[in-house]
């Protein structure tokens, strides 16, 4: 499955020009042969937009759910995003799988809350493991600082995640993270992570980009650099299933050993 990562921060404030720009890559991705695009935490509305994210937050199924599930459907690709989910008096920062048909596939909120800004706006969700099928794959989700807690991914890789879709909003001085950590993180749970950043300076933050898709033997197939960009990867099935029988790690495991960890 061809897999497209958005690097961008898209228009801070603006969900109707955040839509545009998701509907203009949307239809480069496809004309890639993409499967899928992966657009960054927080796309819909932008990430440092203080008391706004309350205000612009919409339920999963809202209308821009409606929008994008448009979108998607109209130039026949899946769409990952972020955005903040409402649910009744709760805010959380959620992102959103819909189908190249239009389909909610699934819904993810963000598990582990970054510094202060992130505390004061969200509600951490409570469900570490949100998978579905996608082309024949098994599609997981995770936000950004989610992917820095190696418990957090392994949960995955025994729940058999093939690809894991990590739409982010990393920012300086953390750009090992992505340089690294995410190659590493791949590799030790033999999956493929598609880590998709914003860029630039926005409000107090400067995002780093450096958006990049690495495969389960740990190396990049594909790596933006720190401009706006849209780059493409392949996500295979078939080496996951070869890189897992030739990498023990998973099965090698003793959980009985390190259980007190968890």
């Amino acid at each position: 499955m061809r897999t497209a990562l958005l690097q961008s921060s898209g228009r801070p404030g603006s969900v109707v020009g955040n839509l545009k720009v998701l509907d203009e890559a949307a239809g480069r991705a496809a004309a890639a042969g993409a499967g899928l695009l992966a657009a960054p935490e927080m796309f819909l509305t932008g990430y440092a937009i203080g008391d706004d994210i309350a205000r612009l937050a919409e339920p999963a199924d809202g209308d821009s759910a409606d929008a994008v599930a448009e979108i998607a459907s109209r130039h026949g690709v899946a769409l990952a995003y972020g955005y903040p989910e409402r649910d009744a008096d709760t805010v959380y920062n959620s992102a959103q799988l819909i189908s190249a048909d239009g389909t909610r596939l699934a819904n993810y909120r963000k598990t582990h809350l970054f510094g202060c800004f992130e505390r004061d706006h969200f509600t951490p969700g409570e469900q570490p493991v949100v998978q579905t099928e996608l082309g024949g794959v098994r599609v997981g989700l995770m936000i950004c600082y989610d992917v820095e807690f190696p418990e957090n991914v392994r949960a995955h890789a025994l729940a058999g995640t093939d690809l894991l879709v990590v739409p982010t909003a990393q920012m300086h001085p953390f750009q090992f993270v992505a340089e690294s950590m995410i190659p590493v993180r791949a590799f030790e749970n033999q999956m493929y992570v598609a880590y998709v950043n914003r860029v630039g300076r926005e409000g107090e933050f400067e995002f780093v980009g450096l958006s990049t898709l690495a495969g389960p033997d740990g190396v990049a197939r594909t790596r933006a650099g720190r401009a706006e960009d849209l780059v493409l990867a392949d996500v295979d099935p078939a080496f996951v299933a070869a890189s897992r029988e030739a990498n023990p790690y998973l099965t090698d495991r003793r959980p009985g050993l390190y259980g007190s960890l968890v």
